[in-house]
């Protein structure tokens, strides 16, 4: 079977960034506060309850973008979250993990953009069939404005055109 460009094209073209408030991830907003006192942005949260114990995954960013995230800045979200967490959930047989976005991060959920402001980022533009990079200058529930690194362009592409997204790293 022959996959020229029309196909690849076709086969992309159903596949789009959903956007999932961050507010509606359970204990986000409990949790969110927290970890921006500390100097922190939470990207994500997942809380997954097994049968012996409850798995919390937390992604955390630098609010400076030109800032990266290291064991120090994980070990100090995990100390300060994970008694908060416990009493939120009500159990203290609790495994968590700290972790920064990486460098190759793909994007998950479209609401990361506004979360990732400043960062360069590059997605798959549907209405052009090809990656569009820059830095996200905003973003709301519909939409990313990237400004072109070097031409310092502007351009808002819909999420609803967007079929993945991820990080620019030079």
């Amino acid at each position: 079977m022959d996959l020229g460009i029309p196909q690849v094209h076709f086969l992309c073209s159903g596949i789009k960034l959903d956007y999932i408030d961050l507010k509606t991830i359970q204990h986000y907003k409990d949790c969110q506060p927290l970890v921006n006192g500390l100097g922190y942005l939470l990207v994500d949260l997942k809380i997954v309850p097994s049968k012996t114990t409850v798995k919390i995954s937390v992604v955390i960013a630098s609010k400076d973008p030109s800032k990266d995230i290291g064991i120090e800045d994980c070990s100090k979200v995990h100390h300060s979250l994970l008694p908060r967490l416990e009493a939120l959930l009500g159990t203290d047989d609790t495994y968590m993990e700290v972790t920064s976005p990486g460098m190759e991060r793909n994007i998950k959920n479209a609401a990361e953009f506004e979360v990732f402001t400043g960062r360069d980022v590059r997605v798959w533009d549907k209405t052009v069939s090809d990656w569009v990079g820059g830095t996200i200058v905003k973003a709301d529930a519909s939409s990313v404005t990237l400004e072109d690194l070097e031409t310092k362009e502007q351009k808002t592409v819909a999420f609803e055109n967007i079929a993945k997204a991820k990080f620019i790293h030079l």
